[in-house]
């Protein structure tokens, strides 16, 4: 065994990337790297120790419709960023669903947070200077451990704000709106992996519509991965940048318990997703689904 990929629940990514590093194999494995931060430290140690290739698996870091976002903010067509703004929300409704359990690293912060986070990471190309969250609950049984929803506010050098709300009872919505000077870009449904995409670009007062279809989002990772291996690579989205926002994501946490807003200390990262990395797969027909049995002992 040369590599694994790691797709368990949350709360074990830790156990099992440290068993695999220990064995000398490469670890591919599933965002949020961890629950804590000071697990994805002990993640990064024990891979960089044993001399095996960490990656996280951020899809869209490789997909072309995320990718396409990126170049153009990096062209300057919208001036200067000031505003991002998401919306991530989808209905859970079976209370056994590892992503309602307290236990295995649930809540909607991992699940669907991560991803409004590290995008307004990926577009702003910096890291926040501080957080301020709050979440929410219904009576309903199923978010008995876990908040029902979560609304966030990061703010970046120079005074740049990324918002954005996650849920786990509401409607589906999966959206992005990147706002500078000069215009804005809207993008949906911005972290779907079986829909194609849609770009609407506006620029004084006209908008433009470009339209990107839906290919296999994760085949990709596995070849980029094993020419990571192959060439002797580091990957990128890497251990750091899986770190990156576990690190927020409990700062939001312990904000939204303390009702305060919470700084982080300046980070400055080296590796940022290009169009250079884009790698493209025709779509594939939904797998199966595998009924596991749950991690706590549920039938």
């Amino acid at each position: 065994i040369d590599a694994v990929y790691i797709a368990l629940p949350n709360h074990l990514h830790l156990d099992y990337t440290v068993r695999a590093a220990r064995a000398g194999v490469h670890v591919l494995c599933e965002k949020p790297m961890a629950v804590t931060a000071a697990e994805c430290r002990k993640m990064l140690r024990v891979c960089k120790k044993h001399g095996v290739k960490l990656m996280i698996a951020y899809r869209l870091h490789l997909e072309k419709a995320n990718l396409a976002a990126v170049e153009q903010v990096k062209s300057g067509v919208l001036g200067e960023l000031r505003l991002f703004n998401s919306t991530f929300t989808m209905q859970v409704n079976d209370p056994d669903n590892i992503r309602l359990l307290q236990e295995t690293g649930g809540g909607t912060l991992y699940d669907l947070g991560v991803y409004c986070i590290n995008a307004a990471r990926y577009l702003f190309r910096d890291e926040p200077t501080e957080v301020f969250a709050v979440t929410a609950r219904n009576d309903e049984q199923r978010f008995a451990e876990v908040e029902e929803m979560a609304s966030a506010i990061m703010r970046f050098p120079g005074d740049r704000l990324a918002s954005f709300t996650c849920s786990f009872g509401t409607a589906k919505a999966s959206a992005y709106e990147v706002v500078g000077t000069k215009g804005s870009l809207r993008v949906a449904p911005a972290y779907s992996y079986a829909e194609d995409l849609k770009h609407t670009l506006t620029v004084d007062g006209k908008s433009r519509v470009r339209r990107f279809s839906h290919g296999d989002q994760f085949a990709p990772q596995l070849v980029y991965f094993a020419d990571c291996i192959l060439q002797d690579r580091t990957p990128e989205p890497s251990g750091e940048e899986g770190l990156i926002d576990v690190r927020i994501i409990n700062a939001l946490y312990r904000s939204a318990e303390t009702r305060r807003v919470v700084k982080l200390p300046r980070l400055h990262k080296r590796q940022r997703p290009t169009d250079k990395q884009q790698l493209s797969r025709p779509a594939v027909d939904k797998p199966r689904l595998i009924r596991a049995t749950s991690p706590s002992g549920k039938p």
